[in-house]
C-alpha cells in the first residue's frame, strides 16, 4: 500500500483508531469498522475505500483534502463519498469543487450533506452520530457515533417467550431503544466546547484536542483562539468517564519530547492510564 502520510493506529475494544493530526498541518481520522472518516485536512491513499465522512470545521489542516479525496474515487471509479459539513460552508464546498474541477478538467462527484447542531444521522439500524456545536474561530461541530439496540421493555422481562410473541403479534410495542456513546470527535475547541456536550465524557473513545501543553502559555488568549490547554484537562480530571481519552492536534511550537515531558509532569497518572498523547 502506498504510505503518502502519516497514520497511526491504536485498537480499543474492537474498534481502531487511525489517522494524524497536529494543528495547522493536517487532520484526519477513520475508524475502518464503523466505516467512517472525520475531516480531510489531508487524504491518505488506504482511508479512499471509506465513503463517509464527517468534518467539524473549514479550516485548512481540516478540510484542504476534501477535493483530492473525491478526485481520487473518481480516479478509480469508486462511488461518489457522502461528505457531512457544517451547513453554512456547503455552498462554499461546492464553489470550491467547481473551481478545482475547472482546473483538473475532471468531475469532483460526491453527495454533500449540510449538517447543523442538534441534528441525527442515521447511519445503519445500529449506528446514530449526532451533532453537538463546538467554539472555534469558525462555525464548527463535534460529532458523537452511538451504537443503538433494541431492548425488551422492563416490564416485559419475566414474560414467557411465547407471551412475549403474542404481544408482540398483537402490536404491543414490547422494546425499546437504548444508545450507548462509542467514539466522540471533538473536533477544534476551545473548553466550552466540551462542557456544553456532556455525553461525550461518557463516549467510550473520546478524541480530543490538547493544542497547548506549556504552562507558560496563556489560557485566556488560547480559549480565545478557539483551542484547549492541557491544564483544562487537568481542571476536568473528575469528568472524564471515557474508557480512552486520545489528546492530538498538539501545536508545532512542540517536539514529541517536549509534549510528552510536560503531559506526564502534569498528569503523571495520565488519567488512571486512559489518556494516550497521538504523537
Amino acid at each position: 500500500m502506498i504510505r503518502n502520510l502519516p497514520v497511526k493506529q491504536l485498537e480499543h475494544q474492537g474498534l481502531t483508531i487511525e489517522g494524524y493530526s497536529r494543528a495547522a498541518v493536517q487532520t484526519y481520522w477513520r475508524i475502518p469498522e464503523l466505516r467512517l472518516g472525520f475531516d480531510l485536512g489531508a487524504q491518505p491513499w488506504d482511508f479512499m475505500g471509506t465513503s463517509t465522512w464527517f468534518i467539524t470545521h473549514t479550516h485548512l489542516d481540516h478540510v484542504a483534502a476534501l477535493p483530492v479525496y473525491v478526485a481520487r474515487r473518481r480516479m478509480m471509479k469508486m462511488d461518489p463519498p457522502t461528505i457531512y459539513v457544517p451547513e453554512h460552508a456547503v455552498e462554499l464546498i461546492q464553489m470550491l469543487l467547481r473551481a478545482v474541477s475547472r482546473l483538473d478538467r475532471g468531475r469532483l462527484p460526491c453527495h454533500l450533506i449540510p449538517v447543523a447542531a442538534g441534528d441525527e444521522i442515521e447511519l445503519s439500524k445500529e449506528l446514530v452520530v449526532t451533532a453537538h456545536a463546538t467554539r472555534h474561530t469558525v462555525p464548527s461541530l463535534g460529532y458523537l457515533v452511538w451504537e443503538r439496540r433494541k431492548k425488551l421493555k422492563p416490564q416485559y422481562l419475566d414474560l414467557a417467550g411465547d407471551q412475549i410473541r403474542d404481544l408482540r403479534l398483537s402490536g404491543v410495542e414490547i422494546t425499546e431503544e437504548r444508545r450507548h456513546p462509542l467514539v466522540g470527535v471533538l473536533g477544534d475547541t476551545e473548553p466550552r466546547g466540551l462542557d456544553d456536550c456532556p455525553e461525550m465524557y461518557l463516549a467510550r473513545i473520546l478524541i480530543a484536542e490538547m493544542t497547548f501543553v506549556a504552562p507558560a502559555h496563556r489560557k485566556d488568549k488560547i480559549h480565545k483562539h478557539g483551542h484547549m490547554h492541557l491544564d483544562d484537562f487537568v481542571q476536568r480530571r473528575d469528568r472524564f468517564q471515557n474508557e480512552l481519552v486520545i489528546a492530538t492536534h498538539f501545536s508545532t511550537r512542540y517536539s514529541g519530547h517536549q509534549i510528552r515531558h510536560f503531559v506526564e509532569k502534569t498528569l503523571p497518572d495520565m488519567l488512571d492510564g486512559r489518556l494516550h498523547l497521538w504523537l
